[in-house]
């Protein structure tokens, strides 16, 4: 998991690709954390993609860094309540104070992926399974 988190950190901006129906769909995301093994990501209850990964769990995650090399991470979205975890996300991200509060009302809710696979993606060659 250390290589999927550091990857994404190199990476910075990383792709969630869900599905709205037959209809895919794929938005950048840029929280993340490692907690105990596991990459946590954020998603706000208020937002389509939300909605989307409760529908059809299934999801893929894309980034890629200036090098050329390319993580693909495949897996079921599994949605942990625990606020350690938020905790330790706005610890990490604290932009995301100012967007998930009593203020705004928008609620954070935070997933990892189970029954994953990740591979490390080369422009030429064969990809390396990771995960």
């Amino acid at each position: 998991m250390s290589k999927i988190n550091d990857f994404l950190t190199e990476a910075g901006i990383f792709y969630v690709a869900t599905t709205d129906g037959a209809q895919p769909k794929l938005r950048p995301f840029g929280a993340h954390i490692e907690v105990d093994g596991t990459v946590y990501f954020a998603v706000g209850d208020f937002k389509a993609v939300y909605r989307q990964m409760l529908a059809n769990p299934l999801c893929e995650i894309v980034a890629c860094k200036p090098d050329g090399l390319w993580l693909r991470y495949t897996g079921k979205v599994v949605f942990d309540e625990d606020p350690k975890y938020e905790e330790a996300m706005f610890a990490t991200s604290p932009l995301l104070k100012e967007i998930y509060n009593e203020k705004t009302g928008f609620k954070m809710k935070i997933f990892h992926l189970e029954e994953a696979k990740a591979f490390i993606m080369p422009q030429m060659g064969q990809p390396e399974q990771i995960l």
